[in-house]
């Protein structure tokens, strides 16, 4: 093995890192508002919907 190779518990603390922080940005953006003009735009296109279609959600 190469001295450059992580061992096996380097790199579970690493992912375990990485899941970490991934979370947390994750967690970060779904306490934030929709803004505005992103919230207008969904409004306008739900109102051209033809009669009798629902959006996905």
């Amino acid at each position: 093995m190469s001295k450059n190779t992580a061992s096996d518990g380097e790199r579970a603390n690493l992912r375990r890192q990485i899941d970490e922080n991934l979370r947390r940005v994750y967690e970060r953006e779904l306490e934030r508002e929709v803004p505005d003009r992103f919230r207008d735009l969904l409004n306008e296109l739900s109102g051209k919907m033809p009669a009798g279609k629902e959006s996905a959600k």
